[in-house]
């Protein structure tokens, strides 16, 4: 019971000092999704175990299209082991600086919400390894350094437990 009592405590503590998407509202230059989209994306990104180790690295190449007020994201994934995916995203407004975006491997809704030079995504995604699929939480952030550059920085979760970290480094093209 102590140990339960400790953990809680823990965690709640944890909660108190949450980042906010609100603490970046002053950032700039301003993250618009709809003109960082406007032409293609690569990207390059990792995936870090707990530990800090390196599993897998990965290129992406992103292609948008606008259907009305939906932006529509085509990535293709190469990772570092020869393997490639394929994850379509539709993003729709939701609201001043609010979007909801669904892709086949995300359960229900992405939820995301822009201040400044930062979005906040957070759904849960299908991740299939090896012979299983599992069902894990992504806290993603994304950081606009200038025009063309993006940061991205995730946390993957289950149970509240983080499993790991992925890095990606979004660039537009000409």
């Amino acid at each position: 019971m102590k140990r339960l009592l400790v953990l809680f405590c823990c965690l709640w503590l944890a909660s108190c000092g949450s980042v906010t998407v609100q603490d970046y509202a002053g950032e700039q230059p301003k993250l618009d999704l709809i003109s960082f989209f406007d032409r293609p994306v690569e990207a390059w990104g990792i995936f870090q175990d707990r530990s800090g180790q390196v599993i897998k690295r990965f290129h992406v190449d992103i292609t948008s299209q606008r259907d009305g007020d939906r932006l529509i994201l085509d990535e293709r994934f190469l990772y570092s082991d020869g393997t490639t995916q394929q994850r379509v995203w539709t993003l729709t407004p939701d609201g001043t600086d609010r979007w909801r975006g669904t892709a086949d491997d995300v359960i229900g809704e992405a939820i995301g919400e822009l201040a400044g030079n930062a979005l906040r995504w957070q759904y849960q995604l299908n991740l299939p390894v090896d012979d299983t699929t599992y069902v894990v939480t992504f806290d993603d952030w994304m950081y606009l350094m200038d025009e063309d550059t993006l940061i991205n920085r995730s946390s993957m979760l289950k149970f509240g437990v983080e499993l790991g970290q992925v890095t990606l480094f979004f660039r537009r093209q000409n």
